[in-house]
């Protein structure tokens, strides 16, 4: 949910269109940019009631603006999209779907998470996964509080550090060892301080897959 977030989905969207699209093509597309202030609060005191209350505000507001589908820019922000798509009569695309859907076709089974808490120990994430074959290390206490405050304290404030790639480098090397085959990102934000291309195993990123998705959905 962070302007972070919400630039590089936008960006991303529009150039694969452009690729795959008519010459000076780019996608229509309805952006409702939310402040994540009181998310954060509510999200802290653990009232997921008033932030899918916000969603599904947010998501009617689309639907009616002429929104055909919808995307949230947010992996944690699914916890609620049972709420949501009973909300709205136009389709959502699951990050985690997208992400599973992924694996699937590489016939990758057995990967680390890595995202916020919520991501890295609740169901509502995991368990969209392992329905498309995929079975997952059990998290680290340690690596959770680790990530989830980088997340939260740093990326989302648009601060990205040396010490926070190397720690992420070192959780991803020691997944590794631990006998994951590849690293599922989790976290819209996490690509600021992981090098997708340069890691000793494979990485699912999920904004650049949630992004394809919905660059295709858009072009069908």
């Amino acid at each position: 949910m962070s302007w972070i977030s919400t630039r590089a989905y936008y960006e991303r969207i529009n150039k694969i269109v452009q690729k795959k699209a008519p010459p000076m093509a780019s996608p229509p597309m309805l952006i409702e940019s939310l402040d994540y202030a009181p998310i954060a609060a509510a999200k802290n005191a653990d009232d997921w009631d008033s932030i899918a209350s916000t969603l599904v505000e947010s998501a009617r507001r689309l639907e009616a603006g002429g929104a055909e589908g919808l995307v949230m820019a947010a992996n944690t922000m699914h916890k609620v999209y049972d709420r949501l798509t009973e909300a709205v009569s136009i389709p959502v695309l699951h990050i985690a779907d997208c992400v599973g859907k992924a694996m699937e076709e590489d016939d990758c089974k057995n990967a680390a998470l890595l995202g916020t808490r919520f991501v890295m120990t609740e169901s509502f994430y995991r368990q969209r996964l392992v329905s498309h074959g995929v079975d997952l290390l059990a998290p680290d206490q340690g690596d959770v509080e680790l990530v989830d405050g980088i997340i939260y304290k740093e990326l989302m404030l648009g601060r990205v550090t040396r010490d926070a790639e190397r720690a992420l480098k070192t959780i991803i090397t020691m997944k590794e060892k631990e006998g994951a085959e590849a690293i599922v990102l989790a976290c819209t934000e996490l690509e600021l301080v992981v090098d997708t291309d340069a890691n000793v195993l494979p990485v699912y990123n999920s904004t650049d897959i949630h992004c394809r998705a919905a660059a295709d959905w858009i072009l069908s």
